[in-house]
């Protein structure tokens, strides 16, 4: 008997250490014996949608995007060190993303609604497009007319009035007056302003073409637009009419950062082969690192097999050319090719910093999303509420826990003390037990976790009430213990057995909260078994064997 209750020792005392040690463990890594949901310990809430502006994409189109858009953003999330983030997919074209303990959202934002299109694509000549210019600005008074561009003109006057009325405000240098072009510069065929809008008044004078709006710059391949005609511009170039007498073997995508030049800046507005030659789909890596020449942040790229291939092919045929970098229809980078290039490459980033460069070579590597994500819905948990959430469960266990233990003691005496010190070893078991499983507490886990108490009392009330059925019947403790555990068996792995059959359909076909509590009544209902039917017959016969046969005991 003896050699029977030391080994239920050790293995007792084992299964607690080990609990015990997952809990130490989580807590040097997390500050927390087990991870806090979103609810807990603050964070995002987003609500996704497929961004399908024109209405064209079929039920069938939007449910398959977003199933794709649900495995990069779990990857991106993955990457970005979110533990136990919380991403499902409602509906046929909307997804729920909570990221708990998230303390830069925006940065967050921004890397999970990111497309991260990635197409590389040839810097083409100014004359590709030059020639042309005179018949885009006669397509734009024509889309527009006279006035409506007078309006935006002013509009934009406003604006840049604004502008610097707050830069001398805070104190930051006044743009000088923008120099005209120089007459070398301009296109051959320049639309005069008087053509356009014959009916110019004085308060007009300023109005240009479109094509005035276009500065040149020292690299061929690239117009130079000032900071402040940068919206003209842009609502200029998204007419479809415009689109439509573009030449069909160019397109013009903007640069993704202004740069400076002397006191004023501009946006960069490249001219680029329509059809990219290269895309993401064949980028295998991608890391961040700090060029040890310029000191500048880089994106070292590796393309697959076939990728390189094709990458090497033409930059072979294109030494002295440049190629654009375009990340969201955007120009990341327009380096010059000096050698053929293989299956490695660098994406300068310029002025940007390591955080940028990382962002970018997370998302790289994450892939792009089949199709823009609209944000529906963003809700932000503060810390405050979970520690509100925290202290509440916290209160609502004790009290329970002190109920428990006086009803147990105070009604079931020495036998009762034996199940409450089990229940102590039990709460060891279901805290170490999420921890060992990185699981997440969510407030619906600690009314899971206080329920299974509930269900480990519930196992030994049976058990108790077995054994004083057979104390009644004349039975000797000992037998009457060894029935009583024996024939309550039935009814505790009955009631442990469908409980955990629910709760694992509530964490296959439940949102994240039900999960959450799913996961926390599962690891309590087997723990609550152990303890039951294990520990606590365990401590009765530790009590047992300081008795007699002839001894009674108080239950």
């Amino acid at each position: 008997m003896f050699k029977s209750l030391k080994v239920r020792f050790i293995v007792i005392l084992a299964v607690v250490v080990a609990s015990l040690g997952y809990l130490y463990q989580n807590y040097q890594e997390t500050g927390s014996v087990v991870r806090l949901g979103l609810d807990l310990q603050g964070g995002m809430h987003l609500v996704l949608e497929v961004d399908d502006p024109e209405g064209t994409w079929s039920i069938e189109e939007r449910s398959d995007a977003i199933d794709r858009a649900e495995r990069i953003i779990r990857n991106r999330v993955d990457e970005l060190g979110v533990e136990e983030p919380i991403i499902q997919k409602v509906g046929q074209d909307r997804l729920i993303v909570e990221l708990a303990g998230i303390t830069d959202e925006e940065r967050a934002r921004d890397i999970i609604g990111q497309t991260a299109m990635l197409e590389w694509n040839l810097v083409r000549p100014l004359s590709d497009i030059e020639p042309g210019l005179p018949r885009i600005d006669r397509t734009i008074v024509g889309a527009l007319g006279a006035d409506s561009i007078r309006a935006l003109g002013r509009q934009m006057e406003v604006e840049v009035q604004e502008d610097r009325v707050e830069d001398v405000l805070f104190g930051e240098p006044t743009p000088e007056p923008q120099e005209p072009m120089d007459e070398q510069d301009l296109p051959e065929e320049e639309v005069e302003a008087e053509e356009l809008f014959p009916d110019l008044d004085e308060e007009d004078a300023d109005l240009r073409p479109f094509s005035s709006l276009l500065l040149s710059s020292d690299q061929d391949g690239v117009f130079l637009v000032a900071t402040e005609d940068y919206p003209l511009v842009q609502q200029f170039l998204e007419l479809p009419e415009v689109q439509a007498v573009l030449p069909r073997t160019v397109t013009l995508s903007w640069g993704w950062q202004p740069i400076g030049i002397g006191a004023r800046t501009y946006r960069e507005l490249y001219v680029l082969q329509r059809e990219a030659f290269l895309t993401g789909e064949m980028l295998e890596d991608a890391q961040s690192t700090r060029d040890a020449q310029f000191n500048q942040a880089i994106v070292q790229f590796q393309l697959s097999r076939a990728g390189g291939r094709r990458f090497s092919d033409l930059t072979g045929r294109h030494i002295g050319d440049r190629i654009a970098i375009l990340l969201d229809g955007e120009v990341v980078s327009a380096p010059v090719v000096r050698s053929r290039i293989g299956a490695r490459g660098q994406i300068e980033l310029g002025q940007a910093d390591m955080a940028e460069a990382r962002d970018l070579a997370l998302v790289l590597r994450a892939g792009a999303l089949p199709a823009p994500l609209r944000i529906m819905e963003e809700r932000t948990v503060g810390p405050s509420l979970g520690q509100d959430s925290i202290e509440q469960g916290q209160m609502a266990g004790l009290i329970g826990l002190f109920l428990v233990v006086l009803i147990m003691i105070g009604y079931y005496r020495v036998t009762g003390l034996l199940a409450v010190s089990a229940l102590l070893v039990y709460t060891a078991l279901v805290l170490g037990g999420l921890a060992a499983l990185n699981a997440t507490l969510t407030l619906p886990g600690i009314a899971g976790l206080i329920l299974s108490i509930g269900m480990a009392v519930d196992a030994n009330v049976l058990i108790f009430e077995r054994i004083r059925e057979e104390l009644d019947a004349g039975r000797a403790v000992r037998t009457a213990v060894d029935e009583g555990f024996g024939h309550a068996l039935s009814a505790i792995v009955d009631a442990n057995l469908t409980t955990l059959i629910t709760a694992l359909i509530l964490f296959q076909f439940g949102t994240g909260p039900v999960r959450g509590f799913a996961v926390t009544l599962s690891i309590g209902i087997i723990a609550s078994f152990f303890t039951a039917l294990y520990v606590t017959r365990s401590f009765y016969l530790i009590y047992l064997s300081g008795k007699k046969a002839t001894d009674t005991i108080s239950i």
